[in-house]
């Protein structure tokens, strides 16, 4: 999947510019490209706020592993996908069928398996905070028991990656390497996404994902061979290709926020192909540890005059507390969920 070299092509258009920069992870720790790499991640990450990250290390087998799966998983007759459904899980684990999930109230065209990291669920009182019920175990098919291991074993790989790039980020901004480790030192709170979108011809049928920004600090993507994925820039859709090798990443509203808005979390969605085609990705989302409140970095004397603060939805107001806000956002896109462990937070 990812040859040992400095080559990098989109299949069947390996001469085509790149839609989006492309940023190779082993310039981080190479001292001749250093400076070079960092100047074009805080590029990437402000002025467009997604890239291609090539040179992630990711083994092909453990990523031909993932592929088949997910596909497996979808394969799963209805029933067996559906004796695992989110509406079980207070955490919001599981599977979310066709339909099932909001993007702005709308209903978005995909299946999905929604896997967090794999933690008993707190003792709780009726005193304590709601988002800490957010915490617990996830849910596994019984007759596909390679899931858990492919899956969580994808998911420190990518965590991993994620965090090298995130002290990436901060060397970036001019601050110390370890200046976001406060936001993942304690329990991991991270999200792993395998989602089916199936093809449509339905006019009313064509979002797999409505847009919306991220809401953790990075997503990692991995796409198959079908496009699909868009980001808005200067109020146009650009679209991102599938790249051989690469990984789509893009910064979440975290780190908008801990940078007084100096980067930017990008507005994206995902249309569905075209009936007769099914498309998969796989989205690794890292996020903050839900305890403890996002910070303010001290940007140096040169930034702050492009440091706008965060940007302002009244319809979805970004919290400093964690756990607050990654709840807000669960609640927003599964009512169903919501309605039977949450009713406490129904108009």
């Amino acid at each position: 999947m990812m040859p040992n070299t400095r080559r990098d092509t989109t299949p069947n258009a390996s001469h085509k510019q790149p839609a989006l920069p492309v940023i190779d992870l082993r310039d981080f720790t190479c001292l001749d490209r250093r400076r070079d790499f960092l100047a074009t991640l805080r590029h990437a990450a402000r002025d467009v706020g997604f890239f291609y990250l090539v040179g992630h290390g990711i083994d092909d087998t453990l990523i031909q592993q993932i592929w088949e799966v997910s596909r497996r998983f979808f394969a799963l007759p209805q029933a067996e996908k559906n004796a695992i459904s989110m509406v079980n899980s207070p955490h919001f684990r599981g599977y979310t069928q066709l339909g099932h999930e909001l993007t702005r109230g709308v209903p978005d065209r995909r299946e999905q398996i929604d896997i967090g990291a794999e933690l008993p669920a707190l003792d709780l009182s009726s005193n304590d905070p709601a988002w800490m019920r957010l915490q617990g175990p996830n849910q596994w098919p019984v007759r596909l028991p390679e899931l858990r291991e492919v899956t969580l074993e994808w998911s420190a790989t990518l965590r991993s990656v994620a965090i090298r790039l995130l002290r990436a980020f901060s060397v970036a901004l001019e601050q110390p390497e370890e200046a976001l480790d406060g936001l993942i030192d304690k329990a991991p709170a991270q999200l792993l996404k395998l989602i089916r979108y199936p093809g449509s011809h339905q006019a009313h049928e064509r979002q797999g994902v409505g847009p919306h920004k991220d809401a953790g600090i990075l997503t990692l993507l991995l796409q198959d061979e079908h496009p699909g994925l868009q980001v808005k820039r200067n109020d146009e859709w650009l679209d991102v290709p599938p790249r051989l090798g690469a990984l789509v990443v893009n910064i979440g509203e975290i780190l908008e926020l801990a940078t007084n808005g100096y980067l930017r979390a990008t507005v994206h969605r995902v249309l569905v192909p075209d009936a007769g085609v099914t498309r998969y990705s796989i989205g690794y989302f890292l996020s903050p540890c839900l305890e403890g409140s996002v910070p303010l970095l001290p940007l140096p004397e040169h930034s702050p005059k492009d440091a706008l603060g965060p940007e302002s939805d009244p319809n979805n107001p970004l919290f400093r507390e964690i756990g607050p806000n990654a709840l807000k956002g669960r609640l927003r896109s599964h009512p169903d969920v919501t309605e039977r462990f949450y009713p406490e937070f129904l108009l």
